[in-house]
Formats: C-alpha cells, sequence, structure tokens
C-alpha cells in the first residue's frame, strides 16, 4: 500500500515538473520511439519518389523536375505520379494500390494525424491527378511509362535519365482487370479523403472510378497476359484479377453507397475468391484488404449480408498470429513472408492489425483462433512490435526507415539517393557512369528521408549493401500502410 501511494506522489511531482502535459488515458508505459517523428518521415517520403514537375514547396530538397514528356509517346500527358521505389519506372499497378492504401490510412487514422493530415492528402493528390490523366480516355488505362528492362540498364538520375519513355496501355483488346479495378479502388478511397476539403475534386474521382471499374469488370483478362514482355518479371499480377474486382467493388461501396455494389459483392463474393485462405496482402494481392474492409461494413455499418465476412477475415488475423502453424517470425521477431522486399508485409499487416482492431473493439467482439481467444488489445500489441522492430528494436539495433534513429541503411538501391545530387553536381551523369557509384560502398549522399527498405533477411541480416535490391530498395507500397499504423502509435503514446 505504501509503495502505490509512494508511485502516485512521485508521478504527482513528475506531472507537476514535467514540461510535457501528463495524460493518464494514453498507455502507462512510456513509448520507446517518437512514432511522431517517424509518421513525418514516412510521408516526406513520397516527395522523394515525385515524377513530373516539382512544387515550390517542395521538402525533399535534392530532388529536381524530371518525365517532363512523359505519354508525349501516345501523345497524351502522363506527366507526374511516382516512381514506385529505387529505377525511374512508373509501374501503374503498384502506384495505384499506394494510393488505396494512403487513402485507407487516411479514412481510418486522419482523425488523428492532426498537421501531418495535409501532408499525408498531398501525398494522395500527387497521385490521384496522375490516375486521372491515365484514365483520361474511356476503355482505356495507361499502365506505365518507361522501359523497365533498359531502365534497369542504366544507373542514372530521374533529372537525366535517357532511356525511352515508352507508354503502355491496356483497352478493350487487351485487358487489365487487375490494373483497372485497382486504379478504381484507389480513385474511390481517395474520393473519400478529399469529400470535405474538396468536394469538386472527390466527385471527380468518384465519377472515373465507377466508369474505371465499369471496364474492369466488362473486358476481363489480366494485364500481364497482353502486357507479359512489359510488365513481368517486375509487377506481373501472379494472383490474377478476382481480388481486384471484389477489393474494387468493396470501395466503390463505400464511396458511392449505390446498393449496385453491395449487390455485386452478395453475387461475386465467392466465385471472387472471398474465401480462399491466401493471407498475404500487397501489391498483387488484395483478397485480405477486401476481407477486412468488408468486415467493416459488418462490424461497424452492421450490413447483416457481409457476415460472413468477419470470418473470413478471422481466418487471416488467425494465419499471422506468433505461434499459429502458417506464420513465420525471424528469431528477433519480425513477420517473415518472402525474401524480397518482406517489409512490405510487415507494415500492411501491421495496418490490417490496428484497423480490425478498432472495428471489433467498436463492435465489442473478439477473434477466436481454435479456441485461443483474440482480442484487439492483442492484435495492437502484435502491430507495435512490428512497427518498433522496423524503426530499430531488432538484434542488429537498425532503423530500417532512413533518416530515422541513430542507425539505419546508408546504401539503398535507389539511383536519385546514391547519385550526387543537381546542385552537387549540375552536368549530366551518362546512363552506365552511374554504376561505378552502384557498386561502390560509399554511402548515399542524398538522404532519401523516410524511406522504408525491404528489410533483413530469415536471420535477421542485412548486408546493407546497394546492389542487394531485395533487401535494400525502398518502395512507395511499403509506406503507404506504415503511414496509418504510425499516425495511431503516436496518437495513442500521446504524442500527437
Amino acid at each position: 500500500m505504501a509503495f502505490s501511494l509512494y508511485s502516485c506522489l512521485l508521478l504527482l511531482l513528475l506531472c507537476v515538473f514535467s514540461t510535457t502535459p501528463c495524460h493518464s488515458q494514453h498507455h502507462p508505459h512510456f513509448a520507446t520511439h517518437n512514432y511522431r517523428d517517424a509518421l513525418t518521415k514516412s510521408i516526406i517520403f513520397f516527395e522523394g519518389q515525385r515524377s513530373g514537375k516539382l512544387p515550390s514547396n517542395q521538402r525533399m530538397s535534392w530532388r529536381r523536375d524530371s518525365g517532363l514528356s512523359d505519354g508525349s509517346a501516345m501523345h497524351v500527358d502522363l506527366v507526374g505520379g511516382y516512381y514506385d521505389a529505387g529505377d525511374n519506372v512508373k509501374f501503374g499497378f503498384p502506384m495505384a494500390f499506394t494510393t488505396t492504401m494512403l487513402s485507407w490510412s487516411v479514412l481510418e487514422f486522419g482523425g488523428v494525424m492532426k498537421g501531418e493530415l495535409p501532408n499525408a492528402r498531398e501525398a494522395i493528390r500527387w497521385a490521384t491527378d496522375y490516375l486521372l490523366k491515365a484514365t483520361a480516355h474511356p476503355d482505356t488505362i495507361y499502365v506505365q511509362v518507361g522501359d523497365a528492362v533498359k531502365d534497369h540498364a542504366c544507373w542514372e538520375r530521374p533529372e537525366d535519365m535517357d532511356t525511352p519513355r515508352s507508354v503502355f496501355k491496356v483497352d478493350k483488346n487487351n485487358p487489365g482487370s487487375d490494373v483497372a479495378a485497382e486504379s478504381a479502388a484507389a480513385l474511390a478511397a481517395a474520393s473519400l479523403v478529399f469529400k470535405k476539403t474538396d468536394p469538386t475534386y472527390s466527385k471527380t474521382l468518384v465519377r472515373r472510378a465507377i466508369r474505371v471499374f465499369q471496364f474492369a469488370d466488362k473486358y476481363r483478362g489480366p494485364y500481364s497476359n497482353g502486357l507479359k514482355a512489359i510488365v513481368c518479371p517486375f509487377y506481373c499480377s501472379y494472383s490474377g484479377y478476382q481480388d481486384e474486382l471484389l477489393w474494387g467493388a468493396a470501395w466503390l461501396h463505400k464511396a458511392t453507397k449505390n446498393p449496385m455494389y453491395l449487390n455485386y459483392i452478395k453475387v461475386n463474393g465467392q466465385t471472387l475468391g472471398a474465401a480462399e485462405s491466401d493471407n498475404t496482402f500487397g501489391w498483387d494481392n488484395k483478397h485480405v484488404g477486401a476481407r477486412i474492409l468488408l468486415s467493416k461494413e459488418f462490424l461497424v455499418q452492421k450490413v447483416q449480408s457481409l457476415h460472413d465476412y468477419k470470418g473470413h477475415a478471422d481466418n487471416f488475423i488467425c494465419s499471422v498470429i506468433p505461434g499459429s502453424s502458417s506464420a513465420q517470425f525471424t528469431p528477433g521477431g519480425l513477420l517473415f513472408k518472402m525474401g524480397d522486399s518482406n517489409m512490405q508485409y510487415v507494415t500492411s499487416t501491421s495496418f490490417l492489425l490496428l484497423a480490425y482492431a478498432k472495428y471489433l473493439t467498436k463492435a465489442h467482439v473478439v477473434v477466436s483462433c481454435g479456441g485461443t481467444t483474440v482480442t484487439p488489445k492483442r492484435l495492437r500489441t502484435i502491430a507495435k512490435k512490428q512497427v518498433d522492430y522496423l524503426l530499430g528494436d531488432n538484434p542488429l539495433k537498425m532503423s530500417y526507415m532512413v533518416g530515422y534513429g541513430p542507425r539505419y541503411p546508408q546504401r539503398i538501391h535507389h539511383r536519385g539517393s546514391s547519385l550526387p545530387s543537381i546542385d552537387v553536381h549540375p552536368g549530366k551523369i551518362q546512363c552506365s557512369a552511374g554504376f561505378n557509384v552502384m557498386n561502390s560502398q560509399s554511402p548515399n549522399p542524398n538522404v532519401l528521408v523516410g524511406a522504408v527498405v525491404g528489410g533483413p533477411d530469415l536471420h535477421d541480416r542485412f548486408p546493407d549493401e546497394r546492389s542487394d535490391y531485395e533487401q535494400s530498395e525502398p518502395a512507395t507500397y511499403i509506406n503507404a500502410p506504415l503511414v496509418g499504423a504510425l499516425a495511431y502509435l503516436a496518437h495513442s503514446f500521446g504524442q500527437l
């Protein structure tokens, strides 16, 4: 009793003399990480990936304008958008998924983002402005700018690039239901982000989403059939297009409230793979995301016809719980799905756990995994542990976010970051001249703040080698779901 009284007095004194207010409603333990700082940086990263004419308020100041004639090969305007990772190609499929996940991050956790909310909206708008251009012609989507094989044969800054800016599209004759439905999902999700702040833009986005989804559904086929030589093996649609049709319909249901989409999901859900046991969520396979999103409609919006999605979502949750036969973790505790850019699954899973925990809490329900009760609190603990590992709580004490913490990757696989900036070296650096830098051990001169790399291997090892794109390359779709997770954590620890 005396000890607890002493503790109370000590806490009271701390509150009195502390410069920061004491929030009893926040977690009783202290955060080991500055989630707010990580959130800020995770959004700044997108500025380093921008293509096109950069605005005057560009914060990643070592970057300059690039790709200003993109689209001219087909007499269309495709200036803008994002480079997906460490190269200078604009791949529409992962760019659309990035946009959907940035939007979902804002829709779930934007309410607690405070000053970062306008920055997150800017990151989304940079993508949606481009997606509107890419979908401007009916029954056509321009899905890629740049020849990946030729681009990868050079190591040059985006500002210098002189490889062909070839343009590739899907249309009625060469369909791409996957990339089209993902583009529709992105436009629909983003329309909700701008609904209050820019209603005119929001309406433009949702109208386009409806048209693009119609095209995706009517002319069916994976885009990597007609464009195999172009998009494979980079962003081949391995999981087919059924997952995107379900995911796209789910977002259109949310954005339009038109009963047509709910009916579409009821009629087609099973044939589109709603109940399959594929538990990896990323740029290729959206089934898990669709299950979690539709379970919200049941749990929170009480749409009874979507009852089954709670079970489908629970199956995913049970598959990633430590101790589950299907979940693999490194000795240091990192969820491990695959060797190539594993961190994208860590961030997407962490986001889904936090979003689902929110829905379960609102509905006052839990998850049952073979007799074990899994509470929303447990899901939040698992997600926090994954994010903490990413930020430096790991055997190497290495933050896998560039520019965050005392130790982070120095030689990331990223052309613009690794070569001298235009400020330092105004003269052109030729295609192959950059490989001297690529193969060197010197740290990257330009810090790509907030970039999250592919991460360690199954044994928590990370060589920090520039040539190792599987572990050392950042990507927009690694960061997008992390934005939401960091906003939640920053808020829950009283940092926002």
